[in-house]
């Protein structure tokens, strides 16, 4: 594929068109937010910068056809992982997430998980009427009820039995005949009852829960948060393979394609905004020159 890791400068639906059909293992973006920023000042480019939109509802239709668009692209098998953050108008929360990735669910696509994302260094605000916002969305998004995931590649750290289990009884249960008689959905359950909780438990840790809390992210050459590596590479390892060739349609300043080339992965992205074009492919062949640097996995 002769666009391999690059980066391609235009609107999305349009560059859809150079892409090969059910190529793609993995859809990792964050598209701009309804109301938030202006990217570009060329008029020609403003035209279909989405975000812009005077109406939520014209921005919920944009990015339901930009997506319909690269639907082609990913695999039969391929995961779309969404990152959207909400807006507030006039005192009202929008709920924007919510609108986009229930217009996805009836364009067809399978909504599989909803993820809250913590940012612990999100900015404080001065608002006094509500709670401060610290959270975005993530949507997981399959094209068929049969798709390729990882649980393994990104388990988490068991709880139960360590210093943050807020189980009541604690470790005190741990080694104990009979310590745990629930007449619940553990009823019956053998390892538990005999005190062997330790083979309940898969050996790589648990299942990686619907909340992550990973900071925001700096770039010098961005003025502005970017999307954070971590909250990319645990996308990433869940859905792809060494290898495989990931899409960014909203690539920004690159890090989902940073990302994917420090893994092996290959990468191809769509920019609007030739400024961050430029900004993401010069970031991209960097990493790509350094590749035996990195501890690729």
């Amino acid at each position: 594929m002769t666009i391999s890791n690059q980066v391609l400068l235009g609107d999305v639906v349009q560059n859809s068109a150079l892409l090969p059909d059910n190529f793609f293992q993995a859809i990792i973006t964050s598209p701009p937010y309804f109301g938030h920023r202006q990217y570009s000042t060329n008029s020609e480019q403003s035209a279909y910068e989405i975000g812009r939109e005077t109406d939520v509802d014209e921005y919920v239709s944009n990015l339901v056809k930009a997506f319909e668009s690269i639907k082609p692209k990913l695999k039969s098998d391929g995961l779309l992982w969404l990152n959207l953050g909400d807006t507030y108008r006039n005192k009202r929360l929008l709920g924007v997430p919510w609108r986009v990735a229930l217009a996805l669910q009836d364009n067809g696509w399978i909504l599989r998980s909803d993820i809250i994302w913590h940012k612990p260094n999100a900015m404080p605000s001065s608002v006094t009427s509500r709670p401060t916002t610290d959270h975005e969305y993530v949507f997981m998004f399959s094209k068929s009820e049969n798709y390729y995931y990882d649980a393994d590649a990104i388990r988490e750290e068991h709880v139960t039995f360590t210093s943050k289990s807020k189980m009541r009884g604690g470790r005190n249960h741990f080694g104990k005949p009979g310590g745990t008689p629930e007449n619940g959905k553990n009823k019956g359950n053998r390892n538990l009852h005999d005190a062997r909780w330790d083979q309940a438990f898969h050996p790589l840790g648990r299942n990686k829960r619907t909340v992550w809390t990973i900071p925001l992210s700096k770039f010098r050459g961005a003025h502005f948060a970017v999307f954070p590596e971590k909250l990319v590479e645990t996308c990433l390892f869940a859905s792809t393979k060494k290898g495989d060739f990931v899409l960014d349609p909203f690539t920004g300043s690159g890090t989902t394609g940073v990302v994917a080339r420090k893994h092996g992965r290959n990468f191809v992205g769509i920019e609007l905004v030739d400024e961050y074009q430029r900004m993401a492919q010069s970031r991209i062949s960097e990493v790509d020159m350094q590749l035996p640097l990195f501890d690729v996995q």
